[in-house]
């Protein structure tokens, strides 16, 4: 984590400060009072509801050595002797911080970006770099305006790679991330639907993800999925920094990194990485998550591997020990021993239709059932959005369509089309309420069933995942 004075923080930041503090060393910068170590520097965030400068006396009274304090802003008789750093912005300060300590760090940083998958091609990319080189990744969700500043700060001067997960919800925020991050790989992991809310169309989220190039080092690689159209309309519009080299990876078959002979099970995939004329063609590899979107995913942490020069047999072993981030296609067993794929951190239509897929692909159980909630920031179309997608299953993929949500009569109205003479009140059911439905799907369900369980984060349909765990 950042180790500095307080005269060196003050002017990575452009604070002003009370010169006799300026001995003081900081160790680690944080958000949150509740959470104070010894030594950080406290943050105030301001926000619509809150205002950490109500905070700061107890953050310091709980070991902060600093904090940061709007210029502006009548400083409390009890704070008047406080180490305090004077900044227009706290919020503003902060990235500051972070933009500065990158520049000052001896660190490969990659970027990534995409509408799905970015999390769990971050997962990959650090346990394969992992086998070579000291990494940090992003944690948790901290992949915004405070989670990633944050993030750079955490890294050790000794840190080798970090690899850093970029989200956003309308036009600049990845720009404003990228220039943070300087990274020397930028990852685009597809495009979707999600955002669409704020950014219109799909070619504006095309656009927007694209912003992660303008941050790119001079000569660093934008690697990005070569089986979306729209990036590749996209950046022929995009002016790139001097020397970027392109790279494309996807499972079709015109790509710089491809796969070949897939073989997807219920809890992991195997492939082949198809990439003629280079000793990578012919590979195989196998990685503990099903799905042919996380081979696609695989494939950009294999390039960023060889990329920094990490061998084909240390990149299987790294994707051999992969630990996913929770609730991502994640394999759980409910109470009588079914298979459940939790992937109820989030959802949009494109990340739903790929779950689906990955069900119609699967073999070897009695019945499979999947369990569907609202998806959010879809904009005017979402009735429609979700109609299509409730349309997406047919009888050949799964057996049964469960619903949960306001929106989600739309998805079980696009289902019973698709099912059409096979829809009954068995195979597509609508629920208003999750427990009821965890409830009616327990009474029904066999050991030898498969049940995927997805959703938008507001959803919380993981709470379905737990009930049929606990039986």
């Amino acid at each position: 984590m950042i180790n500095r004075t307080l005269e060196q923080v003050a002017e990575m930041c452009g604070a002003r400060w009370n010169k006799q503090d300026a001995a003081i060393r900081i160790a680690g910068v944080g958000t949150d009072s509740r959470r104070v170590t010894a030594g950080q520097l406290f943050v105030p965030i301001v926000g619509d509801r809150f205002d950490g400068h109500d905070y700061v006396k107890q953050a310091l009274l709980d070991g902060a050595s600093a904090s940061l304090w709007e210029r502006g802003r009548a400083v409390p008789e009890e704070l008047a002797e406080a180490p305090l750093l004077l900044v227009k912005d706290t919020l503003k300060a902060l990235q500051q911080l972070a933009a500065a300590y990158r520049e000052e760090l001896y660190v490969r940083v990659i970027g990534i970006t995409g509408s799905n998958g970015k999390t769990t091609t971050k997962d990959m990319v650090a346990a394969v770099l992992g086998t070579s080189y000291k990494v940090h990744k992003t944690e948790g969700n901290l992949n915004n305006h405070i989670g990633l500043p944050l993030t750079v700060l955490q890294l050790d001067e000794e840190t080798d790679c970090a690899v850093l997960e970029m989200g956003m919800s309308g036009f600049g925020e990845i720009e404003l991330l990228t220039n943070i991050a300087k990274p020397d790989i930028a990852v685009i992991t597809n495009i979707g639907d999600a955002h669409l809310q704020q950014l219109g169309s799909r070619e504006g989220i095309a656009k927007a993800k694209l912003e992660i190039a303008q941050g790119l080092q001079s000569r660093g690689l934008l690697l990005y999925n070569g089986d979306e159209p729209l990036l590749k309309a996209e950046l022929a519009r995009t002016p790139l920094p001097e020397g970027t080299e392109l790279q494309t990876f996807g499972l079709q078959s015109d790509n710089d990194w491809a796969a070949d002979n897939i073989e997807i099970g219920a809890v992991s995939s195997a492939f082949a990485v198809s990439r003629q004329g280079h000793a990578d063609a012919g590979a195989v590899y196998e990685i503990p998550v099903p799905g042919q979107h996380n081979v696609s995913n695989a494939l950009a942490a294999i390039a960023v591997g060889r990329r920094l020069g990490i061998s084909g047999e240390q990149i299987r072993e790294g994707l051999a020990g992969l630990t996913l981030t929770g609730m991502r296609i994640q394999p759980v067993r409910a109470y009588n021993g079914a298979m459940i794929l939790n992937d109820a951190y989030n959802a949009n239509p494109t990340a739903v239709r790929a779950a689906i897929d990955l069900v119609g692909q699967l073999e070897g159980f009695r019945k499979k059932w999947i369990v569907l909630g609202d998806m959010f920031e879809l904009g005017p179309d979402e009735a429609k959005l979700h109609h299509e997608t409730g349309a997406y299953v047919t009888p050949e993929k799964a057996e049964a369509v469960l619903t949960c949500g306001t929106l989600s009569t739309h998805t079980s109205e696009g289902a019973r089309v698709s099912f059409g003479d096979l829809a009954d009140d068995d195979s597509i059911v609508h629920f208003d309420d999750k427990e009821k439905l965890a409830d009616w799907l327990k009474a029904r369900l066999a050991p030898d069933d498969l049940v995927l369980v997805k959703g938008s984060r507001g959803m919380r349909m993981e709470q379905i995942v737990q009930t049929l765990e606990a039986g």
